[in-house]
């Protein structure tokens, strides 16, 4: 990747999470807005979504720090693990899952039903196996898994920060902008550096299929 890609790259980047930011910020966190609409004060009102734009270009950073870390991780994994490391990635998907909901649940000072626990794990899995289909449709099969586990296990590590407040207007700020910014790394990354399927077949080996 030259210099210019990875520039172009890092900047789309940014705007998408300042951009999914703001547009969450209008649905999540609308008593940001409100007190600035009646009567209308344009410079506060822009005070505040350039306030949720410098949180948007924040965890853009940290989504594009988990990618970059995340490939050096799965480097390391795979000489370390060998076979195994898919495995160990299946494995650890479904820890990262079960802390979604336990930790969660048990740190709640009234946590009620389990149900609202289960629905952003599930709707974190479902959303992540769209994207891994989507990225082993576009490079090759066994690229599926691995794009699981960056979309779960990455995305979860990152989010850490809104977890732990554990405050629904943050949890949802964060989790869209960080969702978008790793789609985009994880279905960009490989049209700038192109992918290779493996070595291709010569032209001897295919005239020997045709005669058969």
């Amino acid at each position: 990747m030259t210099i210019r890609k990875w520039l172009r790259f890092f900047s789309v980047a940014l705007l998408i999470g300042a951009v999914t930011t703001v547009l969450t910020s209008f649905f999540v966190q609308t008593d940001a807005y409100t007190p600035y609409l009646e009567p209308f004060d344009l410079w506060n009102l822009t005070g505040a979504v350039f306030w949720f734009i410098g949180w948007g270009l924040v965890y853009s950073v940290i989504s594009q720090m988990g990618f970059f870390a995340y490939l050096t991780v799965h480097q390391f994994g795979r000489g370390f693990f060998g076979f195994f490391w898919n495995h160990v990635q299946i494995v650890l998907i479904l820890i990262v899952l079960f802390d979604l909901v336990y930790l969660r649940y048990t740190r709640a000072e009234d946590p009620g039903s389990l149900f609202p626990y289960l629905v952003v794990p599930a709707m974190l899995l479902i959303y992540s196996y769209a994207v891994a289909k989507l990225k082993a449709k576009e490079t090759h099969p066994r690229a599926f898994l691995p794009a699981l586990f960056f979309m779960v296990v990455v995305t979860t590590v990152e989010w850490i920060p809104a977890l732990r407040v554990d405050e629904r207007e943050w949890v949802m700020l964060m989790i869209v902008p960080l969702l978008a910014v790793n789609t985009y790394q994880l279905l960009t990354l490989h049209k700038i550096v192109g992918f290779n399927e493996g070595p291709s077949e010569t032209k001897e080996g295919k005239d020997k299929k045709k005669t058969k």
